[in-house]
This record gives C-alpha cells, structure tokens and sequence, in this order.
C-alpha cells in the first residue's frame, strides 16, 4: 500500500476531473458506499471459487461476530447499495464511482494492495447498445486523457446455462490433459476451470489451443446478443478484436465481457474492464434485472 505524495495529486486531480466530466455528459450520477461490507456481499456475487474471495480478500470478525470485509472491487457494493435504497426502479439507472478498493495481491509490478478505482453501473437496460454506448464512453475518456496505444478485446460468456455446459466439456478436456497444468490451473481444475483460460503459462496457453471453444455451446440468442453488440461497435467506429479465451474474473458476468489493455505495463496491462451482469441483482436478493457496467484501475 502506497502513499500519494503532492507531486503526483495534479495526475490524479485531472483523471479524476475528466471522467467526472465525461459521466456526466453521459447522464450518470454519482454513488459512494462503504468501504467495508458483510463479507458475504462479496462471497455470493463475485463467487466462492474465484481468487479473489478465496485467496485476496481482506477479512475480519467483528466483535458481534460478524464476518467484515475491505471491499475488493466496487459493482457488488453498489448493487446492494440500490436495492437497499429502492433505487432500481428509475430505469435505467446510470450510476459511477470512484474510491480505494483492497486485495492481497502477490507483490509485482504493477499490483497494489490498495488501489483505486473509477467505475459505472448501468440498471434496467436489457440490450447490447448500452453495452457499445459504455465504450464508446470508454473512448471518450482515453481521448481526453490523450492515451494511446490502448487495444480493446471483446468476448461472449452466454448465459449461465450455456457456460453450464461449456464447463463441463472443458474440464473433461483438462483434465485429460492433467500433466500439461501447471499447479496454479491444477488448483482451478475443479472448482472454476473457466479461469484457466486466462493463464499466464504459456505451456498452459499451448494446450488451450486444442480446448473447447464457449461459442461452441451458444444458443441463438446470445448470438444474436454478441452480433449485435459487435455490429454496433463497428457503427461507432470503435476498433476492437475478439478474444475467445477473454473472460472476467469474478462469476456474475454474462453475454459480452471487455477490457482495454496496453502493452507499455508489462503483464499486467489491463487498464479497464467490464461487461453485463444480468444475474446479479437476483444473486443479492432483488428481482432478476439487467445490468452492465465496468471499472478503470486509477494507479
């Protein structure tokens, strides 16, 4: 965890400034909450196998007995934060944010323990043009920064059924190929295969090329959905490739994912990244509702 001396604040001041800016052109309002919630906030919507609840989160008990936790990363508090507050229901909802956010990351470059976030949240909007507007939104913010050189990747992660049974071809496949993993995938094998695609191995990366791919197993109305949102990129005129091995981090994502990535960082150049959740309103409590969204690493 870093201090942020004086020489640099004027950096964060004009990101800051500018993204505040852009949101609000883009008819979106400003949200803070806590930075520590129920520990379970973040174990039922980001999901129990990923690394982050297993491995990264900074958790305590307090003196009720309650399991607390520093949050590590920002669209799950948000999300009980509206339904909470009755928010949801002013569709749709564009809400941003902007704060520290926590994990316990192996010591790197580029990987901070506290770190900073800006991010936004879109409720109540079911189709792939919001999902294009919010890059388009991306683009605007990089021109103002007057950053270069940032490549955007796009996937389509279906729905839940659909990956349902993705994940079991690919595990088959895994673990038929069990001496090839190393013990970082090993680990994942069982408990979230899907997370070995985005291995850094490149042994690793090697068999992958022979792995079931998850568009595959779509029906036709994720295609339609992934078409779609990739239609309307190209009307906006926003560059992109399609990544088939792309996917998020944390289990409530569905449909189309992103991240904009630079190579000036070394490995870990992922400069932002998001996509639709529509599953995850229902997971913290509330009615089943659409939801998009993405978060930008400050530092």
């Amino acid at each position: 965890m870093h201090d942020t001396l004086p020489e640099d604040m004027h950096l964060w001041h004009t990101l800051e400034d500018t993204v505040r800016t852009v949101f609000s052109s883009y008819g979106f309002e400003e949200i803070r909450v806590p930075v520590v919630e129920k520990t379970d906030v973040f174990a039922r919507a980001i999901g129990d196998a990923t690394d982050v609840v297993e491995k990264e989160m900074y958790s305590f008990e307090d003196r009720n007995g309650d399991w607390l936790s520093l949050r590590p990363e920002g669209t799950a508090g948000v999300v009980r934060a509206v339904l909470q507050n009755g928010l949801l229901y002013a569709a749709p909802l564009r809400l941003w944010y902007m704060g520290q956010m926590f994990r316990r990351e192996r010591p790197q470059k580029g990987r901070t323990r506290q770190f900073h976030q800006v991010g936004a949240e879109v409720f109540g909007a079911p189709g792939p043009d919001i999902d294009a507007e919010l890059l388009v939104m991306c683009s605007r913010i990089w021109k103002r920064l007057g950053l270069d050189g940032l490549r955007l990747e796009v996937n389509t992660l279906g729905t839940a059924e659909e990956r349902a049974g993705y994940r079991a071809e690919l595990h088959a496949f895994l673990s038929d190929n069990r001496e090839s993993l190393d013990a970082d995938s090993l680990r994942r094998l069982d408990r979230n295969p899907l997370r070995i695609l985005d291995s850094k191995n490149p042994e690793v990366q090697g068999l992958l090329a022979d792995a079931p791919v998850l568009t595959d197993f779509l029906g036709s109305e994720s295609r339609d959905y992934f078409d779609g949102f990739l239609a309307l990129l190209e009307g906006f005129e926003v560059p992109f490739e399609i990544n088939p091995r792309l996917v998020r981090g944390l289990d409530y994502y569905c449909h189309a994912v992103f991240e904009w990535i630079t190579d000036d960082l070394g490995a870990q150049g992922t400069v932002c990244a998001g996509g639709r959740y529509d599953g995850l309103v229902e997971i913290q409590g509330g009615k089943p509702w659409p939801g998009v969204g993405f978060a930008m690493g400050q530092e």
